[in-house]
C-alpha cells in the first residue's frame, strides 16, 4: 500500500507501525506534524497511544524514559533547539541505557527558516555516544523507524533520528505496511543502572564505551549506508549525508564529474567503508545539510592520501541549507542561467495577524515607554517576537525560550528602569516560570507582560500547558496577588491598559500583567467548527 506523506508523517506512521506506545513532544517547526499525525491516527487512538503535548522538551525526554523503563517504545520529538532543553536527560539516558526502545527525533532547520540558529543535532548524538539515523527520503524515514527502535533495544541506548526542514516538509509516495506491529508488553526494568549515583554511573559509563564497537559494526552492515564505487581511477569520492544524497545523484545525472559516492544515513561513521575511501585516496568531498560534523571527523580519520573538502574549505557554502544548485557547483557543473527568484522578488517580512491581541499590547507598551527612554522591553520566542519589527519595534532582545524574564531581571539588577519582559503563555510554562521565581524571590522591580492568546499559536494552535492557570501560577511563585492583573487587549481598552502598565512599571517589585484574548487563527477555527 502506498500513501502520499510528508517526511514528518512518514516518520510518525513508521513509529506507529513499529509498535509505538507513546509520543512525547513540545511543538516546534519543523517537527510539529509528527505528533499531530499520531494524535489524529485512528490506530494510535484505538490503542491509546499517549500523544498529549508536554510542557517542554526536558519533560518530554524524561517521560519517554519512564515509558522505556516500563518496557514500552517511546518517541520524543522536538526541533533542534529543543535538544538544548532536554540535554540533561538525553545525555544521561545514554548512561542509564533504555529498556523499551527510545527514538529521539531532532528536526534541524538549516537556513533558519523558523529558528534562532543552525545547530546540528548530530553533535549531540556524538557527545552522548549514541547512534543516529539520517534518512535521505520519505521512504527511508518510514522504514528507519522499525530499525531505530530495534537498534535502541538491542544496544540498550536511545537512538537519534535526525530530520531536516526540506525532508520534514516535503511529500512523496511511501510504501507502508497494511497493519501496525504489536506493542511491547509491560516489562519493568530491574537494572540498577537507572540510579545514577556516582559509583553506578562510573560502571554504566564503561558499558557505554564498550558498546561503541558494536554501533560501528551496525553502521557498517546497515542497508542505509553504501559505497557506490566509480571507476578505479576516479580521483573524487563524495560522502553524501542524508538528504544531500539526492542532490549528489541529481548532479551526477546532469553530467557532473565522475565520483564514487558513500551514502551515509546511519552513524557512527562506518569504519570499513572509510578504509576503502582512504585506500583510494584523492579528494573527498563531504556533502552534509547542516554543520561540518562529518567533514571534521574525516579530517581526523582519513590519512594524508585524502584531501577532505566541504563547508570548511569553501567548496560548499558555510551556512544555510544545501540546494541542488550549490551541490552541483561543488561537483563542477556551471551555475544555472538567470537570476535566482530570491533576488528578484521583493522581501515580505512576516507580520502579526490583523486583529491580533499582541498588536494592542505593543501599541500600549510603546505609548507608555515613550516616557522612559532609558527603559527596555525584553522579548521571547513566539508570534509576538514580530514586535521587534516595524511598525512596533518594541523589543530589545529575543535570545531563547524564557529569556525575556531573566534578561529583564538581570537588566534591572544592573540599574535599568523600567525593565519589562514580554512572554507568551506557552513559552512561560516552557521556560519562563523559573525566571519569575528568581525575580519573586528577590522582589526584583520588573514588569512581566504575559501575553495569553490561549494557545501555542506560532506552531499552529496546539494546547498551551498553563491555560486558565496563569494567575494562580504567578501568585504561587511569589508575585503579590494585587500585582497580578488581567486585561483584555482591545483598542477600546487602551486607556485602562496604559494606566495599569504605568502603575506596575512604577511599582518597586515584581508584577505580572496578563493581556488575554484568543488567537485570531484559533478563533476562526473554533467558529468554523461550531458552524
Amino acid at each position: 500500500m502506498k500513501k502520499l506523506l510528508l517526511g514528518d508523517e512518514a516518520l510518525a506512521l513508521g513509529a506507529i507501525h513499529a509498535g509505538l506506545s507513546g509520543v512525547y513532544a513540545y511543538p516546534g517547526t519543523p517537527s510539529t506534524e509528527i505528533t499531530e499525525f499520531i494524535q489524529a491516527d485512528p490506530v494510535a487512538r484505538q490503542r491509546g497511544v499517549h500523544s498529549r503535548w508536554c510542557t517542554n522538551e526536558k519533560t518530554a525526554m524524561e517521560a519517554a524514559l519512564g515509558m522505556s523503563y516500563a518496557g514500552k517504545r517511546a518517541l520524543v520529538c522536538m526541533k533542534h533547539v529543543g535538544m538544548n532543553v532536554c540535554a540533561d536527560a538525553f545525555v544521561n539516558a545514554a548512561v542509564t541505557g533504555v529498556n523499551g526502545g527510545v527514538v529521539v527525533v531532532a528536526a534541524d532547520d538549516p537556513s533558519m527558516h523558523s529558528s534562532q540558529n543552525e545547530q546540528d543535532s548530530r553533535f549531540y548524538a556524538k557527545f552522548a555516544m549514541v547512534p543516529v539515523f539520517e534518512p535521505s527520503n520519505q521512504q527511508e524515514t518510514y522504514d528507519m523507524m522499525a530499525d531505530a527502535f530495534a537498534l535502541s533495544e538491542r544496544a540498550g541506548l536511545p537512538v537519534v533520528m535526525r530530520m531536516v526542514t526540506r525532508l520534514a516538509h516535503s511529500r512523496a509516495a511511501v510504501a507502508v505496511a497494511e497493519n501496525a506491529g504489536a506493542e511491547n508488553a509491560l516489562h519493568l526494568s530491574e537494572d540498577r543502572g537507572w540510579v545514577l549515583l556516582p559509583a553506578i554511573a562510573r560502571r554504566q559509563y564503561v558499558k557505554l564505551i564498550d558498546k561503541q564497537a558494536a554501533l560501528v559494526e551496525a553502521a557498517e552492515k546497515s542497508a542505509y549506508n553504501r559505497l557506490e564505487q566509480a571507476a578505479a581511477d576516479t580521483p573524487l569520492t563524495v560522502v553524501a549525508c542524508g538528504i544531500a544524497y539526492n542532490y549528489v545523484k541529481e548532479a551526477l545525472q546532469r553530467g557532473a564529474r565522475a565520483a564514487s559516492v558513500l551514502k551515509l544515513s546511519q552513524y557512527p561513521l562506518p569504519a570499513e567503508q572509510l578504509r576503502a575511501i582512504d585506500a583510494a585516496g584523492g579528494k573527498v568531498l563531504v556533502v552534509e545539510d547542516g554543520q561540518p560534523v562529518v567533514e571534521e571527523l574525516l579530517h581526523a580519520q582519513l590519512s594524508d592520501r585524502c584531501t577532505v573538502a566541504g563547508r570548511l574549505t569553501g567548496d560548499l557554502p558555510r551556512t544555510g541549507e544545501l540546494t541542488p544548485d550549490n551541490v552541483a557547483a561543488a561537483l563542477g557543473l556551471p551555475a544555472p542561467e538567470g537570476q535566482p527568484a530570491s533576488d528578484v522578488l521583493a522581501a515580505r517580512p512576516p507580520q502579526l495577524c490583523p486583529g491580533c491581541g499582541h498588536r494592542d499590547v505593543y501599541t500600549a507598551l510603546n505609548k507608555v515607554m515613550e516616557d522612559y527612554p532609558e527603559g527596555r522591553v525584553f522579548g521571547d520566542i513566539g508570534c509576538y517576537t514580530l514586535g521587534a519589527l516595524p511598525p512596533f519595534k518594541t523589543l530589545a532582545s529575543c535570545v531563547d525560550m524564557g529569556a525575556s524574564i531573566t534578561m529583564a531581571k538581570g537588566a534591572a539588577d544592573a540599574g535599568v528602569f523600567p525593565a519589562v519582559a514580554v512572554i507568551g503563555d506557552s513559552t512561560f510554562t516552557h521556560s519562563g516560570m523559573t525566571g519569575l521565581l528568581d525575580a519573586a524571590n528577590e522582589n526584583t522591580p520588573i514588569t512581566v507582560v504575559l501575553s495569553d492568546n490561549l494557545t501555542t499559536a506560532m506552531t499552529g494552535g496546539q494546547d498551551s500547558a498553563g491555560t486558565s492557570k496563569f494567575e494562580a501560577i504567578c501568585i504561587a511563585l511569589g508575585v503579590p496577588p494585587e500585582h497580578v492583573k488581567v486585561v483584555v487587549p482591545l483598542p477600546a481598552n487602551m486607556e485602562e491598559i496604559t494606566r495599569i502598565l504605568r502603575e506596575e512599571l512604577n511599582y518597586k517589585g515584581v508584577s505580572v500583567i496578563i493581556p488575554r484574548r484568543e488567537c485570531m487563527q484559533t478563533l476562526r477555527r473554533h467558529k468554523a467548527g461550531k458552524k
